[in-house]
């Protein structure tokens, strides 16, 4: 579902992040925790990486760190406004000078956030941003009587709220964005899981069979279709 740092395509599954931060126990407070919450997590730890990546990937969201080696954060988002892109940017800093926080916002920045900060809150104006964002992904989803709501990761069927865990669930929205295409195992597996796909294993196999345990088997229309040789398709038939 979220592409590896370095690549350059982009195959959407679900709300993509891009954090930007230096510190690697923050970097990874903030990866675990997002993508715990369903999110697809890309990190970069330096300047000249995070503009690079904020400027060729797809992301609906840029969490940037102010103080960052090589290239800081002011500069990554005076590039990015400059170009006209206009992803939501979340700014974090150790500083909370009035000045600081102007300069952000004069510069393009959606939100600030002071270094300590509580992750549920983080949390929350992460979803916030996404939600008022522009261009951000469809906050919805629909096929026959499916639906997941990207922004508060629920996906509901025929109004019964359905228990996934955040793989099971970016497997769906990876499903259902792409919806009628037949999905390759390699596909899946570098998209949900961001490896490459092993002909050894069953982690895409496994994964589809609890879902469809979930979502499929209790309803008489069976949306997860197999494609023998193939893989898997999402469609109403």
């Amino acid at each position: 579902m979220h592409l590896a740092l370095g690549k350059q395509s982009w195959n959407p599954a679900a709300v993509r992040l891009l954090v930007v931060e230096d510190e690697r126990k923050t970097a990874e407070y903030l990866r675990k925790g997002l993508s715990e919450s369903g999110f697809v997590v890309d990190v970069a730890g330096r300047g000249d990486e995070g503009l690079r990546l904020a400027m060729t990937g797809e992301y609906d969201l840029v969490v940037l760190d102010v103080m960052l080696p090589e290239r800081d954060g002011w500069s990554i988002l005076a590039a990015m406004r400059r170009t006209e892109n206009s992803t939501p940017v979340l700014l974090l800093t150790a500083r909370d000078a009035v000045e600081d926080r102007v300069r952000g916002l004069d510069l393009g920045a959606d939100d600030y956030m002071v270094k300590p900060f509580a992750f549920s809150e983080l949390l929350a104006r992460v979803r916030s941003l996404l939600r008022r964002g522009p261009g951000r992904q469809p906050e919805t989803l629909r096929i026959a009587d499916l639906e997941i709501d990207l922004i508060r990761n629920r996906a509901t069927r025929a109004g019964r709220r359905l228990d996934l865990t955040p793989k099971e669930f970016a497997l769906l929205s990876l499903l259902m964005r792409r919806q009628g295409e037949v999905l390759s195992r390699t596909i899946i597996a570098e998209q949900v899981w961001d490896m490459n796909f092993d002909s050894e294993t069953n982690v895409v196999d496994v994964a589809v069979r609890r879902l469809r345990r979930k979502m499929d088997d209790p309803f008489p229309v069976k949306l997860i279709q197999t494609v023998r040789g193939m893989g898997y398709v999402l469609e109403e038939q």
